[in-house]
């Protein structure tokens, strides 16, 4: 799996000149909407197929500042997957390869009226592939 990389905008820094700590939750969403891209199921897909992926929870652990124009790569694998919840763990490293954040998130699969998905029984590829990089 390709790590993604964002590049650290001016807006994102604080008047101190370093990133502020909210901007590493949007890099975690963009970085899952890139892995899902790369599994093959990317958000075009599953709306159409009806599934929608509301985030359940999310955990930012802070270890290095970053600022303007720093290239931090994000890492994505699926720390646990049991069916109807995905757990996805992220380390985020600065050009020089040191890690400056590591987070999880969790996320849960509703049809489009809000019901809970049983992906085994419902959209198999999808829970064939998720738990193939869960058991990785």
């Amino acid at each position: 799996m390709k790590a993604y990389q964002h590049k650290v905008q001016y807006y994102e820094t604080d008047k101190m000149g370093i990133t502020h700590h909210s901007n590493y939750i949007r890099w975690m969403e963009e970085a899952r909407v890139d892995f899902l891209s790369q599994i093959g199921w990317d958000y075009a897909r599953l709306e159409e197929e009806g599934i929608i992926s509301p985030v359940l929870n999310v955990n930012c652990d802070y270890k290095k500042t970053t600022t303007f124009s720093d290239v931090v790569t994000i890492s994505v694998c699926v720390q646990e997957f049991k069916g109807v919840k995905l757990h996805l763990l992220y380390e985020m490293k600065n050009q020089e390869g040191q890690v400056v954040c590591c987070g999880t998130s969790s996320h849960a699969f509703l049809d489009t009226d809000g019901r809970p998905i049983r992906l085994k029984q419902e959209k198999p590829q999808f829970y064939e592939r998720l738990n193939e990089l869960a058991n990785q």
